[in-house]
């Protein structure tokens, strides 16, 4: 179980380059628009908003999501 809080999942978001929410879609055999979803907290299963500083604390289980973006913006950050 991971927790964060809500803007530093959305600074995630903000990090990656254009593109890559249909990228990481396509990487993980998902819908691009359940790659928006996550990021914007809306109707993702194992996905808890709950009142907090910087937007509220986010728990979730399933990390795919965020690990496939971690390592792009890191790519991306990095000229890889």
């Amino acid at each position: 179980m991971v927790r964060t809080t809500f803007n530093r999942l959305r600074n995630v978001k903000d990090s990656l380059p254009h593109g890559s929410m249909n990228a990481i879609a396509e990487e993980l055999g998902i819908a691009a628009d359940e790659v928006r979803a996550y990021f914007n907290g809306e109707g993702i299963a194992d996905y808890h908003i709950e009142a907090g500083p910087e937007g509220g604390i986010v728990t979730f289980s399933n990390t795919r999501i965020l690990e496939v973006a971690l390592r792009r913006a890191w790519e991306a950050q990095n000229g890889l």
